[in-house]
């Protein structure tokens, strides 16, 4: 019951705002209160229902400082991280990889299904992650996951996505853990920008800045924190990492600005 709840969460089905009566779901699934209820409470755990004093329980808002802020922790975590798992990555997760990111390329114009095989690609060094950094990571999944299901549109963002995962393969495959790093940064600041400013292209940014300097990154943005696409990125230290040319609709690497 829980993963069907969460589904239905994540895809739209239950938009919003709606509230979970009990009372209405025990008569659907036909369960008592007892598991629905372990299901709402694990849902809330994951940031998907909010519990209201006198009111129950309601399925949680899209907030785009969230979302950006599950992004500046995952700058802040999984770069230094998928680095240093690289070199445990065998053959068979190589392979596995590759095909992900051959789902990727036949289903470029599917949304949910390139997202599907976009994840699945990422899971794959994920699983190699030390257990706390896991889950920690999965639950930011989430929010981000069900807010890509409603704003991942521009038609150029697959190719890009596919371009960056490349790259990323690539220097896992070479065992570059440094390029690594660098190509990850990219690409969670890059899907950042895209997912949040899709949604709002007013945003003022603040998280995600904060976390980008704290690894040294620096992302032209204007003083209210606002951000013109493509933006700028540039390391601010002095890095002989050989990063190949990444560019795409939201981001741009310059060696200077």
């Amino acid at each position: 019951m829980y993963a069907i709840l969460r589904e239905r969460i994540i895809d739209g089905t239950y938009p919003p705002g709606l509230r979970m009566s009990q009372e209405r779901l025990a008569a659907e699934f036909q369960v008592s209160r007892t598991p629905l209820r372990e299901a709402l409470q694990r849902l809330e755990a994951d940031g998907l229902v909010v519990a209201y004093a006198n009111r129950g329980m309601s399925v949680a808002p899209i907030v785009n400082s969230d979302t950006e802020q599950s992004y500046a922790l995952r700058v802040l975590v999984e770069p230094p991280t998928i680095a240093a798992v690289a070199s445990q990555l065998t053959s068979e997760d190589i392979a596995d990889m590759e095909e992900f990111l051959e789902e990727m390329r036949r289903h470029r114009s599917h949304s949910r299904r390139f997202q599907d095989a976009h994840q699945q690609f990422h899971q794959v060094t994920l699983r190699r992650y030390p257990e706390n950094f896991r889950e920690m990571i999965n639950r930011l999944h989430i929010g981000i996951y069900r807010h890509q299901r409603v704003y991942l549109s521009h038609q150029r963002t697959p190719d890009d996505f596919i371009d960056v995962d490349n790259d990323l393969l690539r220097a896992i495959k070479t065992h570059d853990a440094d390029k690594v790093h660098r190509i990850m940064e990219f690409h969670l600041i890059d899907a950042a920008l895209g997912l949040v400013l899709d949604a709002d292209p007013d945003h003022r940014f603040n998280s995600l800045l904060v976390a980008a300097a704290g690894r040294q990154i620096e992302i032209a943005h204007r003083p209210d924190g606002g951000i013109d696409r493509p933006a700028e990125i540039r390391w601010t230290f002095r890095d002989r990492v050989d990063v190949p040319v990444l560019e795409t609709q939201n981001l741009v690497l310059r060696t200077t600005f």
